[in-house]
């Protein structure tokens, strides 16, 4: 395995991560379009705490992650009232406030030059400074994120979760608190994406406002919308699928937006349940044969 495999494995695997934190917030029948902006938001906190402040990894990890989580239940107490396309677009919004703030705070955050030379991951002494290291360190969190939503999906909070996202009204006339409900997923949620955000930073060892732009978290909800929104392993088939055709497909930058939106089309028309439905459906049709 080339180091170029193993870096496309080391993004997949921190995708599957940011997309299992949308895909909680999609869990409650929301669909946040500036989820990139957590990722940002935690990334930008950690590296300051860490190299500004001189905080060790996992302190300043546990500070961004904890930044974007604040953040998150701050600004989903207000907008999580919102429905359909109106919470949509303040998501939206948000995500281009917080990267514009990024861009003028230039002082403390280098403006549109980023911080570079962030240091790698560094737990009990032990640096993960090369690529298969880096790689086992996101395989584990990746496995970790899926497993949590597994996990999830079989407690009674995820099944709020789902009467939620099936029928607000009804689930709030059968005595569930919607508002709360969907306010702890969409604050978990941005905490998972924030901690996708810090190991991306120490990854590639940079960082700067493009890195978390609109792109991102369009990005982040096609590989959760073709993966498959409301499966635990549709972030994983998502990221997994999505991931390296920017680096397959570099010669032709364009022909990346056109496949992505031919994609995103054929899915939603044809399977709405997402490349994790394929499954069960090719299993539902054999028993109808059979």
């Amino acid at each position: 395995m080339t180091d170029f495999h193993v870096h496309l494995l080391v993004l997949v695997c921190l995708n599957v991560v940011i997309v299992s934190g949308l895909a909680l917030v999609s869990r409650t029948g929301q669909l946040s379009l500036g989820h990139g902006a957590f990722v940002g938001i935690a990334a930008y906190a950690a590296v300051l705490a860490n190299m500004k402040a001189g905080w060790p990894f996992w302190l300043s990890a546990l500070g961004g992650i904890a930044c974007a989580a604040l953040v998150a239940f701050v600004l989903g107490w207000v907008i999580l009232r919102l429905r359909g396309v109106y919470f949509v677009l303040v998501t939206f919004a948000f995500a281009e406030l917080v990267r514009l703030a990024l861009l003028d705070w230039a002082t403390l955050t280098g403006g549109a030059n980023g911080i570079a030379g962030i240091p790698p991951v560094t737990l009990f002494g032990f640096a993960f400074d090369t690529k298969l290291r880096f790689l086992v360190l996101a395989l584990a969190f990746a496995a970790a994120s899926v497993f949590f939503l597994k996990r999830l999906a079989t407690t009674p909070t995820g099944h709020a979760c789902d009467a939620v996202a099936e029928n607000p009204a009804l689930a709030e006339a059968s005595g569930l608190n919607v508002h709360s409900i969907q306010l702890q997923a969409f604050v978990i949620g941005c905490a998972i994406a924030g901690l996708g955000g810090v190991l991306l930073a120490h990854y590639v060892g940079f960082v700067s406002p493009e890195s978390f732009n609109t792109a991102l978290s369009i990005n982040v909800i096609v590989m959760l919308v073709i993966g498959g929104r409301q499966s635990v392993w549709g972030p994983l088939i998502g990221a997994a699928i999505l991931t390296p055709l920017p680096e397959l497909l570099r010669g032709a930058v364009q022909t990346q937006h056109i496949f992505y939106g031919a994609a995103l089309i054929l899915i939603l028309h044809f399977l709405p349940g997402g490349l994790a439905s394929l499954a069960g459906r090719l299993f539902k049709g054999e028993e109808q044969r059979a």
